[in-house]
């Protein structure tokens, strides 16, 4: 572990660079990872593009990257269930204190929670970072270091679709196919959806859908109405879908979600977009449309392990791109031109394999 501790750090608004940091050093109730791959998020993108996200700015530097997967080199004093060698997924939201939200199980809507990668929170890409243990889970032998950091976005689909009450039978409609209408997709075709059609304006997105098991893509063109496109959407289903989960947080497809679902239904809010946003909320009233917000996750990595190592799961297809961690710019500039689905940074210099 001699030398520095390359990492990407955000200073400001477009001002992205990649320094030596010092190696952290882990508490009683912490781990030191050796990180190995880091997926870039459209968060990632969106700070380093806008500087902020909402109420979250970037007042100081912030180590960005969240989606990630690492081996265990240190264990702190207190630490039980790890030791050194294990290979681990990270879920990068850990609650600081035990709040009624946390005794609920929603441990995620703490407001204290720190977030990897969430102003002021530093993030994990880096190569070595230190975290809470209990917050780190041993990957089996027969899933990848890359699998393991996929599993922050699939927690996003787990989340997603209990939120909305996928199971056995239920029709789906997916708004968006980027890589949380993908996990989307994957969790509720494991959870049971019977059908499942799901919409972009991207037909190379719609194509890697239909590779991970959609049952009807639908391209959306920049004339459609939300009222058009909810029509479509029943033509290719039969009927009006169970429940929607809206991935792109685009105003325009909001509404098609509302007016796409069918009386009794659920449409699950999983895109953040501007505040305000115009939604015809009394057709929903009216019809007992139940809308429901998705805030990141919680109790979703166990689950997410056993999906991934049962083979039912299988998010290997998503990585598109992979680049060493000092390629780190070039890396997140493939991002924001929305090249491919996932773009995996590699922080291990040894161990460049997924």
């Amino acid at each position: 572990m001699a030398g520095g501790n390359l990492s990407v750090v955000l200073h400001a608004k477009g001002d992205l660079r990649l320094e030596n940091r010092p190696i952290p050093e882990p508490g009683p109730n912490e781990v030191l990872l050796q990180m190995h791959s880091v997926g870039i998020c459209g968060s990632d993108v969106h700070y380093w593009q806008n500087g902020r996200i909402g109420d979250f700015v970037v007042t100081k530097p912030m180590v960005l990257g969240h989606e990630a997967a690492g081996r265990v080199m240190k264990v702190g004093s207190e630490v039980k269930h790890l030791k050194v060698g294990d290979r681990v997924a990270i879920e990068p939201g850990v609650p600081r204190e035990m709040d009624e939200l946390f005794k609920n199980g929603r441990y995620n809507l703490s407001p204290t929670i720190f977030f990897c990668a969430t102003p002021p929170d530093d993030g994990n890409l880096c190569q070595y970072y230190k975290h809470s243990a209990n917050f780190c889970y041993k990957l089996p032998d027969n899933l990848t270091f890359e699998e393991g950091a996929l599993i922050e976005p699939l927690s996003v689909g787990i989340h997603a679709c209990r939120r909305a009450g996928v199971t056995l039978g239920t029709t789906v409609l997916i708004c968006g196919a980027g890589p949380i209408g993908l996990v989307c997709l994957l969790v509720a075709k494991a959870m049971g959806a019977s059908q499942v059609v799901i919409t972009d304006l991207a037909p190379e997105r719609l194509t890697m859908a239909k590779e991970l098991g959609a049952d009807f893509q639908l391209t959306v063109k920049r004339g459609d109405t939300p009222q058009q496109l909810a029509e479509s959407v029943e033509e290719k289903l039969g009927a009006q879908p169970h429940v929607t989960i809206e991935c792109s947080g685009v105003e325009s497809s909001i509404q098609t979600a509302i007016y796409a679902t069918r009386p009794g239904g659920v449409v699950a809010l999983v895109g953040v977009g501007a505040e305000m946003a115009n939604i015809p909320l009394i057709h929903a009233a009216l019809r007992e449309v139940d809308i429901r917000g998705v805030f990141r996750y919680c109790n979703t990595w166990p689950m997410a392990v056993a999906m991934l190592a049962s083979g039912k799961v299988n998010v290997k297809p998503l990585v598109t791109h992979r680049f060493p961690l000092e390629q780190a710019v070039q890396a997140f500039e493939t991002t924001r031109q929305g090249l491919g689905i996932k773009v995996m940074l590699k922080c291990d210099q040894n161990d460049q394999k997924p």
